[in-house]
């Protein structure tokens, strides 16, 4: 072969080994970059699995900010910004304290605080990739509110505006709940015409209580989707897309986002929750709300933790429903009065009657905890003989639970058995027609962790006023919270601070606490969770009331009306107890 002919021969060999190079490089690019793109559905229970529409299901990219994640405003410098605590001058604390006591939050504070000013993302990491639905269902935001302070209702308004994609937002609908104060009058009509008709005031005739202005709000509402949120909240960043996509995807579940804290006081924001730790809502016999750590079965249905997870019940202050869903489980019932119980009644409506409810993680609310509630209920209040709260909860037991969980409810709180609740005929005929599963089937598969906590409580032995023979005087817990030395006063017969429960294994106690001694005294202590036993023994016979782990018995003190443990002793009228039940004239 020539020299010519080999020197072309060369050239083709290298021209074809930088060509396969080429295309060996090219096809690593291509697999890396495919790699780096890849969808990432989250495994069982995933979005994917639930799609059941046209919309693109929630997906995660590592790494990759998601479709509606947007800078983070910089936090100025005014009062407040960033979510830092910020206190008035001591020039104004006169002020800041009427604010307190008119309105359960310090006004003063809050009304330095810029209407639009920033607050920490406070969201987990992951949140920040994932990918929404470009195409959500519209959104209405109920926001109830009675006397509410103007600059904390309207910065829960701006917040909702700044921090909302405007076209998942239908409306924020404020329902006046009959509010007397004059700036929430014609003031807050002008101050909203602003808004070009995004935010809406529809006002009661009469004070109706939450409960049923909510649901008028629902009825009013124009968005698919109804949000209800408190008068004095802020929403986070990106708050609204993961609260609604589930719902997008299954019209029969609820959302609930994460909640902050927001001081009263201070209006710093705030966790309320530790980092890496997921609660969800649960409820003790006595029907007040609880929050325990998620289980680990439910846990582990999870393949990313910012993934939403199910939830027995939830707080009742903030969360997301589709609106028709919502009225055609008969919104709330109409008989619950002004507040309480109606998160418990709708919570265990939805699990029984074929929905369910998500917590979700990547949403997050601040909420102010008032340091009291600042009004009291009127006429409202006097619809019922008896405490209206446990009222709401009899509505709600009676109706829902069954025969074996309703008598826990009226071992812990006895006093309810004699409460008119009102006719329930139609809740009954509204579950009867919705075909709902009992409420052994919610226990066994959906709030099996209650009793983890809370376990099947025994029946009372005795229950009532306990009477000292000898000082003529009740056990009383004078109304201190735990730790607290309990002591005698005189009978009264109007329960709460002087109700107490003995039941069949032995554990005294006063509404969800117990009373226990040590060397300080007897004390009304927070019963250890997952426990219903106690040191307690009651013999009719003699009337001593038995201490059996220090073999002692209750005992007043001669000269004083402190209640203490000593030897006992069956001639000691000091140490002679008798339970009188309560019977409520109601």
């Amino acid at each position: 072969m020539s020299m010519r002919m080999r020197i072309i021969q060369l050239k083709r060999n290298k021209f074809a080994r930088v060509a396969i190079g080429s295309v060996i490089i090219i096809i690593l690019l291509f697999a890396l970059f495919k790699r780096s793109t890849k969808i990432q559905y989250p495994t069982q229970p995933s979005y994917a699995k639930q799609f059941k529409h046209s919309l693109i299901p929630p997906f995660y990219r590592d790494g990759v900010p998601g479709n509606f994640e947007s800078s983070i405003p910089n936090h100025g410098s005014g009062p407040g910004e960033g979510g830092i605590p910020y206190r008035v001058p001591s020039s104004r604390e006169n002020e800041a304290l009427l604010g307190i006591s008119e309105y359960g939050m310090n006004m003063a504070c809050s009304d330095d605080i810029s209407l639009n000013r920033t607050i920490p993302d406070l969201r987990m990491e992951e949140c920040r990739f994932w990918n929404y639905p470009e195409e959500l269902p519209r959104t209405s935001v109920i926001i109830v509110f009675h006397n509410e302070g103007w600059s904390s209702l309207l910065r829960t308004v701006h917040s909702v505006l700044n921090r909302t994609p405007p076209q998942f937002l239908e409306e924020i609908l404020l329902v006046d709940d009959f509010s007397d104060k004059e700036n929430l009058k014609n003031k807050l009509e002008y101050y909203i015409e602003k808004f070009n008709g995004k935010v809406r005031l529809i006002r009661n005739s009469e004070r109706e209580g939450l409960i049923r202005t909510r649901s008028k709000g629902a009825l009013n509402a124009r968005g698919e989707i109804i949000l209800f949120l408190d008068a004095h909240c802020e929403v986070g960043y990106n708050w609204l897309p993961p609260l609604v996509s589930p719902i997008a995807l299954d019209r029969k579940i609820m959302t609930v986002p994460v909640i902050d804290g927001i001081d009263h006081n201070t209006w710093e924001y705030r966790p309320v929750y530790e980092k890496d730790h997921f609660f969800r809502g649960i409820f003790e016999w006595g029907m007040l709300y609880k929050e325990i750590e998620l289980p680990e079965q439910e846990d582990q249905k999870r393949t990313y933790k910012s993934e939403p997870y199910k939830s027995p019940t939830h707080a009742g202050g903030l969360f997301a429903i589709n609106r028709d869903y919502f009225l055609e489980l008969g919104a709330y019932d109409p008989g619950l009065l002004v507040w309480g119980g109606e998160n418990f009644e709708l919570s265990f409506k939805i699990w029984q009657c074929g929905g369910s409810i998500e917590w979700v993680p990547c949403s997050r609310v601040g909420h102010v905890y008032r340091g009291f509630m600042p009004y009291n209920f009127g006429k409202l209040g006097s619809k019922v003989k008896g405490p209206l709260i446990t009222y709401n909860y009899k509505r709600v037991i009676e109706t829902w639970f069954d025969s074996k969980h309703k008598e826990f409810f009226y071992t812990r709180e006895p006093l309810a058995r004699y409460l008119d609740m009102g006719d329930i005929s139609a809740q009954l005929e509204l579950k009867d027609r919705l075909q709902c599963k009992d409420f052994s089937w919610f226990m066994e598969n959906v709030a099996y962790d209650v009793y983890t906590k809370f376990p099947e409580l025994p029946p009372n032995i005795h229950w009532g006023e306990v009477h000292n023979v000898g000082k003529k005087k009740c056990l009383d817990t004078r109304g201190r919270q735990p730790p607290s030395l309990i002591g005698l006063e005189l009978c009264h017969g109007q329960g709460n601070n002087q109700l107490f429960r003995l039941n069949a294994k032995g554990q005294l106690g006063v509404g969800e606490r117990c009373v226990n001694a040590d060397r300080q005294g007897v004390k009304l202590i927070v019963c250890s969770l997952g426990t219903v036993d106690g040191p307690w023994q009651y013999e009719s016979s003699n009337k001593l009331l038995h201490h059996t782990r220090t073999k002692k018995c209750l005992s007043v003190h001669p000269s004083s009306p402190q209640v203490m443990l000593t030897p006992c002793d069956t001639n000691n009228a000091n140490q002679q107890w008798v339970f009188k039940p309560i019977i409520p004239n109601w």
